[in-house]
C-alpha cells in the first residue's frame, strides 16, 4: 500500500478529513496528516492523529527530532500527497509559491515525481473567482490532480459549485492515481 500524506486546510469541510483519514487507513494505507492553523479551528488535531495512528503535523518551526527536517522528510516518504479540503487561500499559496505553514512548506518541498492530488472547497464564488481560476490551472500545470467539488447547498446556505468532492470521488481518484 501507500504511504499518504493529508493535508487539511481551513474549510468548513475540513471535519470530512476524519472519513477521509479512516477510509484510507481502513484500506491499508499508511497515512501521515498535515494542517494548516486555520484548520485545527473545524477539526481537531488529535481525532487526525488517532484515526491515522501518527503524530499530526501543525507547525514548521517546532522539529521534535532534531535529526529531522519535518516539512523535507515527510515529503520523501510521501507517495501520494492529498490537500482535502484545499481551502482559496491555500490554493493561492501553492499556486505562488508560498511557504508559511506546514502545509504549504511540505508541498513545496515535494519531490517532483510525488503523485499530487487537491480536492477543493468554498464558497461558490470564491471558487468561480478568476484568481481562483488561474490558481487552480496553475496548479494543474504543477503537475497537481484537481478532483472538482459538487454543486449543493454550502455551509453559507448558497448553493453552486464549491462543496468537497464526495468521500467515494476522493477515494476513487486516490486509488486510480496510485495504480
Amino acid at each position: 500500500m501507500a504511504n499518504i500524506l493529508l493535508a487539511v486546510t481551513g474549510s468548513i469541510s475540513a471535519y470530512k478529513a476524519a472519513d477521509i483519514t479512516s477510509q484510507l487507513t481502513k484500506l491499508g494505507h499508511q497515512l501521515k496528516v498535515i494542517m494548516t492553523p486555520a484548520a485545527t479551528a473545524f477539526i481537531t488535531p488529535l481525532t487526525l492523529q488517532v484515526l491515522s495512528k501518527n503524530p499530526v503535523g501543525l507547525d514548521v518551526m517546532i522539529e521534535e527530532d532534531p535529526q529531522r527536517i519535518e516539512h523535507i522528510d515527510i515529503g520523501k516518504e510521501t507517495d501520494l500527497f492529498l490537500v482535502a479540503p484545499a481551502s482559496a487561500n491555500t490554493i493561492a499559496k501553492l499556486a505562488m509559491g508560498l511557504a508559511d505553514n506546514m502545509v504549504t512548506s511540505t508541498a513545496l518541498a515535494l519531490p517532483q515525481e510525488t503523485k499530487k492530488i487537491l480536492a477543493p472547497a468554498m464558497n461558490t464564488k470564491m471558487l468561480e473567482h478568476p484568481a481562483t481560476q488561474r490558481n487552480l490551472k496553475l496548479l494543474q500545470d504543477y503537475g497537481y490532480q484537481i478532483i472538482q467539488p459538487r454543486y449543493a447547498t454550502l455551509a453559507c446556505g448558497d448553493q453552486g459549485a464549491g462543496a468537497l468532492a464526495s468521500i467515494e470521488t476522493i477515494l476513487t481518484t486516490i486509488q486510480e492515481s496510485l495504480s
